[in-house]
């Protein structure tokens, strides 16, 4: 008889000597998403038996997990912000570090007043969702070059009870310039700031299993960038803001970038980890 305790400390045993990080935990959502319970209720579960069903898919789960799938896209299920979204190999996972994006628009955006918004690679919705749940006078646009992607999105956008309020776009910001028929107030963009050099380094579950046009822009990290602050004048209201996630030592570069198309009063939010993670500015 296999029970919760049991298959917790194998499991975490078994994907340590895998050099999986965070076992543990890994084990933990895995064991949870099977039984349909939270992390917390395992702990009141141990002597819980596991039928075969369970163990045959929990088996499943880690087979995958030591080919380095990332959890994420073995359940389909990933917190952010204190909501839930849905995910897949077509988009990027949401990362703790983009809340600090969106907390940062939040805490700079009137609430009260009708905002209207451009969010640029929108991938799972993650951004577009989280701001319309606690922007609720914002209209809010959301665009993507991926089919794919966009349907997880709108899945997400129904699931979060948001849908009416974004309208969701294929839209390729590199190729495809000015098919707006209005300007916006806000510009958020978390876009690909990997470098085509430092992409070929990253662990696998990055490089391996995450979509590559979400994360590298096949050339030196800026591409975006370049193109969406030189878009701005004709994107952005006088006196609109730019919101960018950035990647780590890329803050001074994008300043200059942003100076040069007249962003001013910038400002720069670190992250947990003490990087430069969040770049922000006002169009003159």
């Amino acid at each position: 008889m296999l029970t919760v305790l049991d298959a917790l400390k194998k499991t975490t045993e078994y994907l340590e000597k895998k050099g999986i990080e965070s076992a543990r935990v890994n084990a933990e959502i895995m064991l949870a998403y099977i039984l349909k319970c939270k992390r917390l209720q395992l702990y009141l579960s141990f002597d819980r038996p596991l039928n075969e069903n369970e163990k045959n898919l929990y088996r499943e789960f880690l087979q995958r997990r030591v080919n380095h799938e990332p959890v994420q896209y073995i359940t389909g299920i990933v917190g952010f912000y204190g909501l839930e979204f849905q995910v897949n190999k077509s988009v990027l996972i949401p990362r703790p570090e983009t809340e600090i994006l969106v907390e940062t628009i939040i805490e700079n955006t009137n609430e009260n007043e009708e905002t209207n918004i451009l969010d640029i690679g929108t991938g799972s919705g993650n951004i577009a969702i989280t701001l319309a749940k606690h922007l609720p006078n914002s209209k809010i646009t959301a665009i993507d070059k991926s089919k794919d992607a966009l349907k997880i999105a709108v899945k997400n956008s129904e699931l979060n009870n948001v849908k009416e309020r974004i309208n969701f776009i294929e839209n390729d910001i590199l190729n495809n310039q000015n098919l707006f028929d209005n300007v916006f107030d806000l510009v958020v963009s978390n876009p690909p700031y990997i470098s085509k050099k430092e992409y070929n380094n990253l662990e696998p579950e990055l490089n391996k299993h995450e979509p590559s046009i979400a994360l590298t822009d096949f050339s030196d990290g800026v591409i975006f960038y370049k193109n969406i602050s030189k878009q701005a004048k004709n994107l952005l209201n006088t006196n609109g803001k730019l919101f960018f996630e950035i990647g780590a030592g890329q803050s001074k570069k994008i300043k200059e970038i942003m100076e040069q198309n007249n962003f001013y009063n910038i400002q720069i939010i670190k992250d947990y980890q003490n990087h430069d993670r969040v770049i922000w500015g006002a169009l003159t």
